[in-house]
């Protein structure tokens, strides 16, 4: 799917401006195709310490464009 292979690489950035990651994988719904959840690979040091992925909603994204922006607190 095109929208698949545009979000895999971008980078995720959380609302105090840190990089949560990288997009890894995408999840659709199967009778809709919506987007349901981003699957995360974790880069730099967040990567050593936790587990390497993480599974991140759809819902608290705030914007997508060269970067995916997810919402702040005061957003949701």
């Amino acid at each position: 799917m095109r929208i698949k292979q545009e979000l895999i690489g971008v980078e995720v950035i959380d609302a105090d401006a840190q990089v949560v990651g990288k997009v890894s994988d995408v999840i659709f719904e199967k009778e809709t195709y919506e987007i349901t959840d981003l699957v995360l690979k974790k880069t730099g040091f967040s990567e050593q310490i936790k587990s390497s992925e993480d599974m991140v909603p759809v819902e608290i994204v705030k914007v997508i464009g060269d970067k995916i922006l997810l919402k702040g607190e005061d957003d949701i």
